[in-house]
């Protein structure tokens, strides 16, 4: 069973329903987001999760980069798409397939980093708390 590795920068609400979903899928698009779009490149995630997340008042200035495996028989469907840079490449998934997906990533949606803005109000969720408490410690080692 081959897998490919992706990121996905999250603001905070998106992460709130990852935690609800066990960390095992991402949750629907919204009706004005056609599309799902998981980046090839780590330091790509990083640099939404830090620029532009850190940002977004609605995503609570809250930036997070996830990182999770999905059978390549599902992603080759995708061609990557760059949008930018080199390292700029990304899968677009239409929100509809984005249910078939969820169902073949393997294992858990990991958290590596998360990125915090000037304007963050402490997060009213208890495990958004305790995953920023967790990935402090680890940045402090």
């Amino acid at each position: 069973m081959k897998t490919k590795t992706f990121y996905r920068p999250v603001g905070e609400k998106e992460m709130i329903l990852i935690i609800e979903n066990e960390y095992k899928k991402f949750p629907p698009r919204l009706e004005w987001q056609p599309i799902f779009y998981p980046v090839l490149d780590e330091d790509y995630a990083s640099e939404i999760a830090e620029k532009w997340n850190t940002r977004d008042e609605s995503g609570n200035y809250l930036g997070f980069v996830t990182k999770f495996e999905v059978l390549e028989g599902e992603t080759n469907k995708y061609p990557a798409q760059n949008v930018g840079a080199r390292n700029h490449n990304e899968l677009w998934i239409p929100s509809e397939d984005l249910e078939t997906f969820n169902k073949a990533i393997v294992g858990k949606i990991e958290v590596l980093k998360a990125f915090i803005g000037e304007d963050f109000k402490r997060s009213e969720n208890a495990e958004i708390e305790n995953l920023l408490l967790k990935l402090k410690k680890n940045d402090d080692k």
